[in-house]
């Protein structure tokens, strides 16, 4: 459904991503892992038409995105990592300016915004600014607005973040519905343990470049490693982070001269 090829694209000469390749088919939960820098972020910002590529293509269902972002706009849902909402609206208010910017008929956004904000235990506070709302709850607004036009390719960006054990559990579940359902479903996070729980497949980048992609049961058997969270941190070459922790212990006892 979703494929992702040859994406290169460089800052001032500098290159962030090079050469990536992947795919995301319906019905599948794919992982995107990678370090800070690695070049995740440009490579979502791309796929959801944000970016222009110097090199390569995002396709879905065989057409080239940028040719009609209009039409890739309508088929896709996004939670960005950062919750940037207008924070003098409430959450129904929200709902509603999403709904009509989709074309949706009055009647439906209604139905829909109370349906998807309930369960979400957003109703007692659908009328109230979102200034008022903690992290978590933006995050749940967030969830409710990317659902609201049914996509059919969703895009998720560190959504646990800030959600409590309830939300987080509730996430987790409609993650499986949704690729149950036939949608397809790129899911970046930094917690390996619940990638790992999720994902049917991994992509691992760095550097710019995809360095893995492959389910994490073959990752971790290929490697010769028992969790994701170690084949995660050979592929990235990444440093002995218990070294790291016991210097900076000692850098912290140090005593005044």
């Amino acid at each position: 459904m979703l494929k992702v090829q040859h994406l290169s694209r460089s800052y001032r000469g500098i290159p962030a991503i090079r050469d990536v390749n992947f795919q995301v088919r319906r019905g599948e939960i794919v992982g995107f892992l990678g370090p800070n820098g690695a070049g995740k972020s440009t490579t979502v910002k791309i796929i959801a038409g944000l970016l222009h590529p110097n090199d390569g293509r995002v396709l879905f269902e065989g057409n080239d995105i940028h040719r009609d972002l209009t039409r890739w706009r309508t088929a896709f849902g996004y939670i960005p990592e950062e919750a940037h909402l207008y924070t003098w609206m409430s959450a129904l208010e929200y709902m509603q300016l999403v709904g009509r910017l989709r074309g949706m008929s009055e009647p439906l956004i209604r139905e829909k915004a109370g349906g998807l904000l309930r369960p979400l235990g957003l109703e007692s506070w659908q009328y109230s600014p979102m200034s008022v709302y903690s992290k978590g709850m933006k995050q749940r607004v967030l969830m409710a607005a990317a659902l609201m036009h049914d996509p059919e390719v969703l895009i998720f960006d560190e959504p646990l973040s800030g959600l409590d054990v309830l939300s987080a559990r509730l996430f987790k579940d409609l993650l499986r519905e949704l690729a149950a359902a036939g949608k397809a479903v790129l899911y970046i996070s930094h917690v390996l343990e619940v990638v790992e729980q999720l994902c049917d497949r991994v992509i691992v980048i760095a550097e710019g470049k995809v360095l893995a992609d492959a389910s994490p049961a073959d990752l971790t058997r290929l490697n010769q490693l028992p969790t994701l969270e170690k084949v995660f941190a050979q592929l990235v070459r990444q440093q002995d982070t218990r070294s790291t922790a016991r210097e900076m212990l000692e850098v912290m006892r140090m005593a005044n001269a």
